[in-house]
């Protein structure tokens, strides 16, 4: 069976490298930020976004029983804020929509500022960079998010 994790981290790692900036747009539980964190290294920044303070406790506590280099900046504010944090371009960017795992299911992304974040990320990728985009259908908003971001995104010009 395909993991899509495992496969956004496939199609990432042909466009980062040790140095590199890189957004967590959807921080969950930690291990998009641990593996961005851990690819970029030491010299590398990683940015990652979610609004609720559970999340950033708990992606805190992996990075550092995982020894994650200290390149990370977790910010507890919605992504569609992400260009008030980020000051240059990124390689790469991954949003795994829908609710924190573990956490208050009735909590989950939004279409409207989901759609806004992924605008802003476009903006936000570098030259040669990747935005990967996983939704997750299986609620009634995640539905709605995954039709708008397809609406909004088979307008764009197939190379951006």
């Amino acid at each position: 069976m395909l993991d899509i994790l495992e496969t956004e981290k496939s199609f990432i790692l042909k466009h980062i490298k040790e140095g590199d900036t890189v957004a967590d747009f959807t921080m969950g539980n930690g291990y998009d930020t641990l593996f961005f964190s851990k690819t970029v290294g030491e010299s590398g920044r990683v940015f990652a976004f979610d609004i609720q303070p559970a999340a950033l406790e708990s992606t805190k506590k992996r990075l550092v029983e995982n020894n994650a280099p200290q390149n990370y900046t977790l910010i507890c504010d919605s992504h569609h804020n992400s260009d008030k944090y980020i000051d240059g371009k990124i390689k790469a960017g991954m949003f795994n929509l829908g609710y924190l795992p573990g956490g208050d299911k009735s909590i989950t992304t939004k279409r409207e500022t989901t759609t806004a974040a992924i605008e802003k990320a476009i903006d936000l990728l570098d030259n040669d960079a990747i935005l990967l985009i996983a939704v997750y259908p299986g609620h009634e908003e995640g539905e709605i998010e995954g039709e708008l971001i397809n609406e909004m995104l088979s307008i764009l010009d197939r190379k951006k």
